[in-house]
């Protein structure tokens, strides 16, 4: 993969999809924060579902700490494991009342000293909402990254590193949803959809599907 080729990657992957943004509903940083709690082992539509009615009633965490753990697994009983996620949650909640004055931080330290956020979770929070030059690497990205040639790392910090180092920073804002979004509807894990893939000429994945067209 040469600095070249990884430009032009991501030169079409931004001309497709300009202004990219996350599947998952918010408009605080607080619920952004809860929202991505919730999305580990589940599909964002799913947690829109459950998110929509929640934040109409407790999109702070006083309020999600009124709720108490009976109120909040009523509205999240749908995602797989919403007792481990409520539980998390509500000790989240407690913390950024205790050290943060209900405020979700900036910082990745205390980020990740928060129940339930480590380094992918607290990645998305200060890209998605605080515009952070991070990337959360996900199984779309790590499949992606791996058989584009973008990174070759074994494992998601591996290919965070190297993402990280390697993609000009003008595109670093949003290298991380246009990476996921590529894997989720085109570079699929099971059949990736290599004849409609705009970066399929660039990319160097060996067993790409028919009629690609690729160079």
């Amino acid at each position: 993969m040469t600095p070249q080729k990884r430009r032009r990657i991501f030169e079409e992957l931004r001309a497709a999809n300009p202004e990219p943004r996350s599947e998952l509903q918010f408009t605080t940083p607080f619920e952004l924060l809860i929202a991505v709690m919730l999305s580990a082992q589940a599909t964002d539509k799913s947690v829109n579902l459950a998110t929509h009615p929640l934040f109409a009633v407790a999109n702070t965490p006083q309020a999600m700490l009124q709720l108490g753990s009976n109120g909040l697994k009523r509205y999240i009983r749908t995602i797989g494991l919403f007792n481990t996620k409520a539980r998390n949650i509500l000790s989240t909640c407690r913390l950024l009342v205790e050290r943060h004055a209900g405020q979700v931080p900036r910082e990745r330290a205390a980020l990740e000293e928060l129940p339930g956020v480590g380094r992918k979770t607290a990645n998305v929070v200060l890209n998605v909402a605080f515009g952070e030059h991070t990337l959360a690497v996900d199984t779309h990205v790590l499949r992606v990254a791996n058989r584009t040639g973008l990174s070759h790392g074994a494992t998601p910090r591996e290919v965070e590193d190297e993402l990280l180092r390697t993609i000009p920073a003008k595109f670093l804002r949003d290298a991380h949803h246009w990476l996921v979004l590529h894997g989720r509807y085109v570079c699929k894990a099971r059949r990736p959809e290599c004849p409609r893939c705009r970066i399929a000429r660039w990319c160097e994945f060996a067993h790409k599907t028919p009629a690609t067209g690729a160079a």
